[in-house]
């Protein structure tokens, strides 16, 4: 006889408490605001919180604050550019973080900082509490590095996650990041919420509702302090001007095609790019050109895009895949303190975390079809602090447009499960 699916969702969830601290406002930093203070008690006292809080909202210097408030000694973990940021976020609100490479480094009590490439050399068993900052990546990592972060921050007592933007609709993220905090294994998850056929893993449509309430136990989601009870002021956007220019180009047609009217799968997708590169980058260099004064910011997806842009465009800086994390790291950072005008790098290497307020320009150099890329590439601009209109210049073939729509499609998806998680917040305005 079969259950009840109430009941089988109540035998496979884990059962969630709060077993973390209980943190006085009072000891939080005086700079954060209202909405930010109600967070990070929160986070606190549940002890393995996921904060999902949109850019430019302070998640890092909410993310430092529970960090000081769990343990002795703390790590946050973060993509090398992110990593090399934190400790000057810190010092802005008269805290220490200290970037470290190895266990060696930590000397004593503290927030230490360090990059995800380096978390074999740190003992978990000697940590107390772990936060993985922009924890997207337990769903960009490969399946291997991905086991990896999860089992070796296993033994550390407290841990959170956090992001602007989880991927609701997909189960690597959620799956991963309840299984990092150790609420619910990937596997019974997955049989609980989810269900699998020709298209892949998709949500029950029976099952959003009890997701989302259990989620809601141990994960928070913020797009602005409203939805906590607050006012906005403070955090009202000048405004995003996404801008498509489709460029005139020959596609050679696939095999048995008259005309090409299709952009195929991964392998069409490529051959598209590569054929319409000469006039996307014509067009990227005549905007760029138009306003000579303007930082822009210019994501592309082949070195060979990359590469051309560089050369073309006097005075842009390349970051790119071959050099050394440290020289990344100094460029990506440079960018944001003025050295350079013209930023040209990947959304795989520069689209978690970085915070580039100061630009207004950017370009998506062609486009694929991650929604969850898209959303954070636009977000190093388009964020909290920005003071000017950002105008965003999407440069696709006619026929590539077609990845354009399927952006738009998975953004209308994800909505849902965040706006499922906001109308479910457990914080509300603190009397």
């Amino acid at each position: 006889m079969s259950l009840p699916y109430a009941e089988f969702i109540a035998r496979r969830r884990a059962r969630i408490g709060t077993d973390g601290v209980d943190v006085k406002r009072g000891s939080l930093h005086a700079s954060l605001k209202p909405f930010q203070r109600d967070i990070v008690q929160w986070a606190c006292k549940v002890g393995r919180p996921a904060v999902w809080a949109d850019t430019g909202l302070g998640k890092t210097r909410m993310q430092l604050e529970w960090s000081r408030s769990m343990a002795d000694v703390s790590l946050i973990v973060a993509p090398l550019g992110v990593a090399r940021q934190t400790p000057e976020e810190a010092a802005l609100i008269e805290r220490e973080a200290r970037y470290v490479r190895s266990m060696h480094d930590i000397t004593g009590p503290g927030v230490y900082v360090t990059n995800y490439e380096m978390i074999g050399e740190f003992d978990p068993k000697r940590i107390g509490a772990v936060a993985l900052d922009e924890a997207s990546i337990l769903k960009q990592s490969d399946g291997k590095t991905r086991t990896r972060l999860i089992k070796h921050f296993e033994p550390v007592p407290f841990r959170s996650t956090w992001t602007a933007t989880p991927a609701p609709n997909d189960p690597e993220e959620l799956t991963n990041q309840a299984e990092f905090l150790g609420h619910m294994t990937r596997t019974n998850m997955l049989a609980a919420y989810f269900v699998h056929d020709q298209d892949g893993w998709r949500l029950k449509g029976h099952a959003i509702d009890p997701m989302l309430d259990w989620m809601s136990q141990w994960a928070v989601a913020i797009r602005r302090p409203s939805d906590l009870g607050y006012a906005d002021d403070g955090y009202e956007l000048p405004g995003l001007d996404i801008i498509p220019e489709l460029v005139d180009v020959h596609i050679e047609p696939a095999d048995g095609e008259l005309f090409t009217v299709s952009i195929g799968g991964v392998s069409g997708r490529s051959r598209v790019r590569r054929e319409s590169m000469g006039a996307r980058l014509a067009r990227t260099v005549d905007l760029v050109t138009a306003e000579p004064a303007e930082p822009w910011l210019m994501w592309c997806g082949l070195n060979d895009e990359a590469d051309a842009l560089e050369a073309a465009i006097p005075g842009a800086v390349n970051v790119h895949g071959s050099m050394s994390p440290d020289e990344k790291a100094d460029r990506l950072l440079g960018f944001a303190h003025g050295d350079f005008r013209v930023l040209i790098t990947k959304l795989k290497i520069a689209g978690l975390g970085m915070n580039y307020q100061h630009c207004a320009r950017m370009a998506f150099v062609g486009l694929n079809d991650s929604y969850e890329q898209y959303y954070q590439g636009m977000r190093r601009c388009y964020r909290y602090g920005q003071s000017r209109v950002v105008r965003a210049h999407i440069v696709l073939s006619h026929v590539e447009e077609q990845i354009a729509v399927n952006v738009r499609r998975k953004e209308q998806q994800a909505n849902r499960v965040i706006d499922g998680l906001v109308a479910r917040n457990s914080i509300r305005r603190a009397a």
